[in-house]
């Protein structure tokens, strides 16, 4: 049975951000908001949580998972950026969107893209995101809550934890979090491609 977490959107309470991230220490998968909509998360390194996300969202070896991170310094430990990339993503950050780029040897081979070698990476707009990355000290790895058979995301805490109860280990609601998943820019081949519109407003990749 998943935990639940009621935190303040704006201003998250340290004691349960503290209990939250000690979940995701402990080997736990929670769903939490972002900036666009839950999203599962669990330690970058927690070989079983990735196999249980693949589980619940039936997903294949090919799907791109992604690292929730807390600023680009964090971020340009795990992906390759030349310096245009850089400033087209530095362009929109913080905010709703998902970029897949080369991955470094800092990213488990395992989450990453099998031929291209990728892996996506963000940093959202969220109070209560900032503060789960800053207290666990590591990105979260992170995928959409789509469930198979779902047009649209889950985005509602009690709704997530009536129909995951028994596969997450808890759920962290801070209120309205929106309805789209984030706009997702693909820069594997060195350009950018829009690879999914969402939230974020992609004019400016096209």
């Amino acid at each position: 049975m998943a935990r639940y977490f009621d935190v303040h959107p704006v201003d998250p309470q340290p004691r349960l951000i503290g209990r939250i991230t000690q979940i995701l220490r402990d080997g736990g998968l929670i769903a939490y908001p972002t900036d666009s909509c839950y999203a599962i998360g669990a330690q970058m390194g927690n070989r079983e949580a990735l196999d249980r996300i693949r589980q619940i969202r039936r997903l294949d070896d090919k799907h791109h998972f992604t690292l929730v991170c807390r600023d680009f310094a964090q971020l340009g430990q795990l992906v390759n950026v030349d310096n245009d990339v850089f400033r087209a993503i530095k362009g929109v950050t913080p905010g709703p969107y998902t970029f897949i780029l080369p991955a470094t040897r800092e990213v488990p081979r395992r989450m990453l893209h099998p031929k291209k070698k990728t892996v996506g990476v963000r940093i959202p707009d969220n109070n209560v995101v900032r503060a789960l990355v800053s207290e666990l000290g590591e990105p979260i790895l992170s995928s959409t809550l789509l469930l198979p058979g779902d047009e649209d995301p889950l985005i509602d805490g009690w709704d997530i934890k009536e129909r995951l109860d028994n596969m997450l280990d808890a759920v962290v609601d801070a209120g309205d979090c929106g309805t789209d998943p984030t706009t997702v820019i693909d820069f594997s081949d060195g350009y950018a491609e829009v690879a999914r519109h969402g939230a974020g407003d992609a004019s400016r990749f096209e």
